[in-house]
């Protein structure tokens, strides 16, 4: 299977999906039964030993005694590309099908993204010893013919001693360097919060602006204020992806914003202290405009090092130039590394182009990460 091959499969998959015209294919969905029968297929042509957990995973098998877990997630976001998540689980395939000296588990995961019911990682959480127990996911995976009940049964076995993954890299950093290939060091944490400014609604005719508690002018100021705060830190990036206005009358004065921050860094300690100055620019903007400010923490994830030697040793062997580098998106590895050492190629994204139908990648590239991979594969030994 070369690269070419690859992409035809991921082409292939593309076309399992809830909306023809679209590639959206979410946990357990028809769409999914049609993917996990292709997959199937192939890892068993691979000569691997199939079975699938509770959760919807696709689990492989190939040798005897301590093994290597080479994984990614078959779902998509909606209106997705051919090759986030699925690319990582045909690669995998295709070095298992190069019969490498060392035992592997091959794993489909049947939820990364958290599209169907907002909760993500559901595949690799069951792996982790941490199954999702929410009573819509447990009816989701009854649907699917499969028994909740046997979730812990879905756990890593003490076999497998190291977690690889193959992604695209789904921004525009190693095509910014001309590199098809970087070594992930760390996967950066992330904190979320909502944050609502309120002030007055009022007549936008009769309200003169010095007498407004405008609560959009507030919170754009704000905007602004966290955008420079994340232009000042290396690698600090900082969203703000939504905003709510109330009333939402063209002719009165918002009363009320609600607004999302998202800030994500390498090192724990400069996010929290990035996020704690962008709060207190939010108390300290509304002060001086008359009107209030509040946040509340919605999520606080630590950032993941990727601790699995050897891969940057790989990329150097099979010729081609090292960069190692953070991930600012979350993946399946960072839940694996609770329990194992675990390692993350990414692949060039040309044009930095991600979770969009125009999602791309070289033959090129996919070519560099074989050969890596059966380099890794050659010379991995468990701890």
């Amino acid at each position: 299977m070369d690269a070419h091959e690859i992409i035809r499969r991921c082409h292939i998959l593309a076309a399992c999906t809830e909306e023809p015209g679209h590639i959206t294919r979410t946990f357990l969905s028809p769409p999914m039964r049609e993917a996990h029968h292709l997959v199937r297929a192939w890892m068993e042509q691979a000569g691997l030993a199939v079975h699938m957990d509770a959760a919807g995973n696709l689990r492989a098998i190939s040798g005897e005694g301590p093994r290597l877990m080479i994984a990614s997630h078959l779902d998509t976001v909606p209106h997705a590309g051919r090759y986030d998540g699925i690319l990582g689980v045909v690669v995998a395939i295709a070095l298992a099908a190069r019969r490498p000296p060392c035992a592997l588990e091959i794993a489909a995961f049947s939820e990364e993204e958290g599209v169907r019911f907002g909760i993500p990682f559901i595949g690799s959480r069951a792996l982790a010893g941490d199954p999702v127990l929410d009573p819509p996911v447990l009816d989701a995976i009854r649907a699917y013919g499969l028994d909740p009940a046997a979730l812990s049964q879905a756990a890593l076995a003490p076999q497998v001693r190291a977690y690889l993954e193959f992604h695209i890299e789904q921004g525009p950093v190693l095509e910014s360097l001309g590199y098809p290939l970087g070594v992930v060091e760390s996967i950066a944490g992330q904190s979320r919060f909502s944050a609502v400014f309120t002030g007055a609604a009022n007549h936008a005719g009769a309200t003169p602006m010095r007498c407004r508690r405008d609560a959009l002018a507030a919170a754009a100021e704000w905007i602004s204020a966290v955008e420079r705060e994340a232009c000042g830190a290396a690698d600090l990036v900082a969203t703000v992806g939504k905003i709510e206005a109330h009333p939402g009358a063209a002719n009165v004065i918002p009363g009320e914003v609600r607004a999302t921050l998202d800030v994500r860094h390498s090192h724990n300690a400069t996010r929290h202290s990035a996020v704690d100055r962008m709060l207190a620019l939010g108390t300290q903007i509304a002060s001086r405009r008359s009107v209030a400010f509040s946040s509340h923490c919605l999520m606080d994830q630590s950032a993941v090092p990727m601790l699995l030697s050897g891969l940057d040793r790989a990329v150097e062997a099979s010729g081609y130039p090292l960069h190692r580098m953070t991930s600012g998106a979350g993946h399946d590895a960072m839940i694996l590394a609770r329990k194992v050492p675990a390692a993350m190629l990414f692949l060039r994204s040309p044009g930095g182009i991600s979770h969009h139908p125009a999602e791309s990648v070289l033959p090129e590239d996919v070519d560099a990460a074989l050969a890596v991979g059966e380099r890794f594969l050659e010379s991995w030994r468990p701890a």
